[in-house]
């Protein structure tokens, strides 16, 4: 790694030229690092927003799950079937879930090695659990913090490393000439003025591990701490894949956490009130036949938690719709864990019989919620205690958020985009399709991050040169962001970057979530639109605060193109899947009672839904390919031969 600067106007520029440059903090990034080093790899930076912020050391859930080939018990498992489960999710690439499913035992032992405790029985096998959209038993667990702990010894060992680390550094352009990723701009957050404001990476090769695009909704799962920062990506020409593809569930506001588990299947209270928190009513019991029908599909939200259009009608998912709907009227939602439901008037024996027999056999058929939650998870009990709410106590205010992006940049088998050089791991690459087993993420991010940096340390290990090219790249790329920081310097009656970065995330929870309606998402297209083109003079920061000037940017670029792939997905005739329900006239009311709205068409009914949407964002505007996925490959595997090709390059093609 070497030093310099770069003259700009009349102050100078901090220069760092470094083979790659790892971008993000968490799980994925440390990992990329570290199997960088592995390689052989030395001339390595990583940088970072905020080092301690992001998902993966900020975020869990009442089990978060790792996905992996099973490795225990009398069930048999392959590559070639998990890769399978992978792959009927609809709209995944053959080869990324071969991979994924092939390196995912080498993936998880690193982790164990690196002292993340995953559970083994006494002879050493791992054993799992069913997760969701899962045929087998693959998932396993520490608890709620898996990830927080994957990131914490990945970290430990990239420091052990001593590879360096750029803290307080928000990237906010990526550089290119027309063949190659060639650097990074970056604002250093810390700054006092211009003259230590920006710094610029020169590098061969890029690994962005910033994660999903967090802030584009105000309604969120994600901790607070992230962000994303996909939009600058597709700025410089990336292409998305699946973006129409999200998980949305129930979660609690304060603090952000998914109610899943055992915060279901202990049967709380669901009530509504006006915004002051007054005139309660208990909505669900309305929409459902007896008590118990009711509390059978609250039970089944522990473990069917995502937002899924196929349970919409007369199933579980029909909650998450309701809930939406309370807050579409203007009301909060809450769920009480202090009394039972429906006051009462309910037999835990009338229950379903998936419902009674887990409460039954867990000992949890009496009390209130709040007693039976304590008794079948008192970790859940104390999370939220630890943050500031004691059920016992008091309700939590939820509702339907934003969890997950299956899209995100498009990536070939070794994570790398169609801009060379510039590898996209963890949630900002969209490696899965509409349906994933639950923990598929983490193994995915471990996964990319290994073959990226397999690719790197075989083809892309020359030290960049930051010469007359690249210094015009970042004089024409810092010549409008210097303005626009400049602008909102200036700008002293404008509204803060940081309240309209909020309005716009709110819009976007109300106009494009997992209820989309053309209209509304046109409206909003039109909203963002407007908003980026007077950008530079309709916001304002001081110096310390520059950094939401960015975060805007970035978000309402990546709003746009997300926006314009759902409306282009609608205007194809593709109909509602996964965790997103398209209005449609021609379809059905998950119930008389709901709004014209809520109607939709299941995408499942139409034999051409399994296709891929690929996204490319330019001056504003999308254009779209639509394209069947790649099956997944059916490789020669007589050793001989795979011994030979892997003498010559490691099968590294």
């Amino acid at each position: 790694m070497k030093e310099s600067c770069l003259k700009f106007s009349d102050f100078q520029i901090r220069l760092i030229s470094v083979n790659t440059a790892v971008v993000g903090s968490g799980a994925a990034g440390y990992s990329a690092a570290d199997h960088l080093y592995r390689q052989g790899q030395r001339d390595i930076l990583m940088l970072s927003e905020a080092r301690t912020a992001g998902t993966s050391r900020n975020t869990g859930s009442d089990k978060q799950t790792y996905y992996k080939l099973t490795l225990s018990g009398h069930s048999p498992d392959s590559v070639f079937e998990m890769a399978e489960t992978l792959f009927e999710g609809q709209c995944v690439d053959g080869d990324l879930a071969l991979c994924e499913a092939a390196l995912s035992v080498q993936c998880f032992f690193r982790l164990v090695e690196l002292g993340v405790p995953f559970p083994c029985n006494r002879y050493g096998e791992y054993v799992g659990y069913k997760t969701d959209h899962d045929p087998r038993q693959r998932a396993t667990s520490i608890g709620p913090y898996t990830s927080r702990k994957m990131t914490e010894v990945l970290e430990n060992s990239v420091k052990e490393k001593q590879i360096p680390f750029l803290d307080h550094m928000q990237v906010v352009a990526v550089l290119r000439d027309s063949d190659n990723v060639r650097g990074l701009l970056c604002l250093n957050t810390d700054s006092t003025g211009q003259q230590d404001r920006y710094c610029v990476i020169c590098c061969r090769n890029v690994i962005y591990a910033t994660g999903g695009p967090a802030g584009m909704y105000a309604d969120s799962a994600y901790p607070p701490s992230q962000f994303g920062a996909s939009g600058i990506a597709f700025e410089a020409g990336v292409h998305g894949r699946n973006l129409t593809e999200w998980q949305y569930g129930m979660a609690s506001l304060r603090p952000r956490w998914n109610v899943s588990g055992s915060y279901m299947q202990v049967l709380p209270r669901f009530i509504s009130t006006d915004q002051d928190g007054n005139h309660p009513s208990e909505f669900l019991t309305d929409f459902f036949a007896t008590p118990e029908e009711m509390l059978s599909a609250v039970f089944l939200k522990g473990y069917q938690w995502p937002f899924d259009v196929r349970k919409a009608i007369g199933e579980s998912s029909l909650i998450d719709l309701l809930v939406y709907r309370e807050r579409s009227a203007g009301r909060r939602v809450f769920l009480d864990y202090r009394s039972n439901p429906a006051d009462g008037r309910f037999r835990f024996e009338d229950l379903s019989e998936e419902a009674f027999q887990y409460l039954n056999k867990s000992g949890c058929c009496f009390g209130t919620p709040y007693e039976r939650l304590c008794h079948m998870n008192m970790p859940a009990v104390e999370f939220y205690r630890e943050h500031g709410v004691d059920l016992a106590r008091e309700t939590l205010e939820i509702a339907i958020c934003a969890q997950h992006n299956n899209g995100g940049l498009a990536v070939d088998a070794w994570w790398q985009t169609d801009l060379p050089g510039f590898f996209a791991v963890g949630e900002a690459a969209g490696t899965h399709g509409v349906y994933r087993p639950g923990g598929a993420a983490l193994n995915a991010g471990q996964v990319g991050s290994l073959r990226a940096a397999q690719y790197i340390a075989a083809y892309r290990t020359e030290m960049p040169e930051p010469d007359t090219t690249f210094e015009a790249l970042v004089q024409k790329s810092l010549r409008p962001l210097h303005c626009l920081a400049e602008s909102a310097l200036t700008n002293k009656d404008a509204p803060s970057a940081s309240s309209r970065y909020h309005e716009a995330a709110v819009r976007m929870s109300a106009s494009a979530a997992a209820l989309r309606n053309p209209e509304a998402i046109a409206s909003c297209i039109k909203a963002v639109g407007e908003e980026l083109s007077t950008l530079p003079v309709s916001v304002s920061a001081e110096e310390s605060g520059l950094l939401w000037v960015f975060r805007l940017r970035d978000m309402l670029i990546c709003q746009n193109v997300y926006l314009q792939a759902y409306l282009n997905y609608c205007s194809s005739d593709h109909r509602s899947r996964g965790s997103a329900l398209y209005s449609d006239p021609r379809g059905n009311l998950p119930h008389p009672a709901l709004p014209e709205t809520f109607r939709f068409s299941l995408e499942d009914e139409d034999p051409s839904g399994n296709l891929i949407q690929e996204t490319v964002y330019c001056d504003g505007e999308c254009r779209f390919v639509w394209r069947t996925p790649h099956p997944v490959p059916e490789e020669d595997d007589f050793f001989e031969n795979v011994w030979r090709s892997y003498r010559e390059n490691r099968n590294i093609i």
